[in-house]
């Protein structure tokens, strides 16, 4: 990738960053309340939706703008060695090392974000090392089935999709990709909104799995699915999209 290839990536993921987290905020407040252990309406219920998105604002477009830039040049670099069979494991690994990268920024708003809409207590440490439990296996679904969808359409129709046509594979990418993750993100919920010195402070991730089955079982794992669903399929529409249309424009 090159120099013009880095500021596009970062123009386009930063702006495409902002567009979908500034708009799909509400549900995401709705989802973590639903996921908390004090219940929805003792977390705030449908009051104050917005609370915390200052520090999402601040935090998106740099946090996207660097996923897309570690995704493209990671995904450039190992496209010119690895065959064509290999394309889903070389998405694989661009997606896993650009939500690494991104973490790192996304973390620290993100702590404030969860505190803002639930009032918990935790670590930062914890925040990191759980977000990128959850994070690296829904980029691993997400991505590969985005390009997937998008070569299979292209081949298709006989000419590369446009940027409707990748946001409406996004949608589908995404919204799969949320259903599998969705008991990931329920025990990222509850280790972020633990209290200390109980059994989620620890930030064991399979912990709290075994603790929401032990205690809710299937319906606990699955807490919040369809706004989960409802907002990244919605999210990957409008994020993956963005990103394309604006580096159609930018290129």
């Amino acid at each position: 990738m090159d120099w013009a290839g880095f500021w596009v990536s970062l123009t386009a993921g930063g702006i495409a960053g902002m567009c979908v987290d500034l708009i799909l905020f509400p549900l995401d407040t709705i989802k973590t309340r639903l996921q908390s252990p004090q219940g929805f309406k003792k977390a705030g219920g449908f009051r104050e939706i917005y609370a915390g998105v200052p520090s999402v604002a601040v935090g998106s477009f740099p946090n996207a703008a660097a996923f897309f830039v570690t995704y493209e040049f990671v995904k450039s670099v190992l496209a010119t060695v690895t065959p064509l069979y290999l394309s889903p494991v070389t998405h694989m690994a661009a997606a896993s090392f650009g939500e690494v990268v991104a973490c790192l920024i996304r973390v620290p708003s993100e702590v404030v974000k969860q505190r803002a809409q639930v009032s918990p207590s935790t670590s930062t440490f914890q925040v990191l090392s759980n977000t990128l439990y959850q994070e690296i296996p829904f980029s691993l679904v997400q991505f590969p089935v985005w390009e997937a969808l998008k070569d299979l359409w292209s081949w298709k129709q006989g000419h590369v999709v446009d940027s409707w046509q990748s946001a409406t594979c996004g949608a589908f990418a995404g919204g799969f990709a949320a259903v599998i993750t969705t008991p990931l993100d329920v025990a990222k919920t509850r280790i972020m909104l633990a209290k200390a010195g109980s059994s989620n402070a620890s930030g064991n991730v399979f912990s709290a799995l075994h603790s929401v089955w032990r205690s809710q079982g299937l319906p606990g794992l699955f807490a919040g699915v369809v706004p989960r669903m409802t907002a990244i399929s919605l999210g990957g529409f409008i994020f993956l999209g963005t990103y394309d249309k604006t580096r159609s424009l930018l290129l």
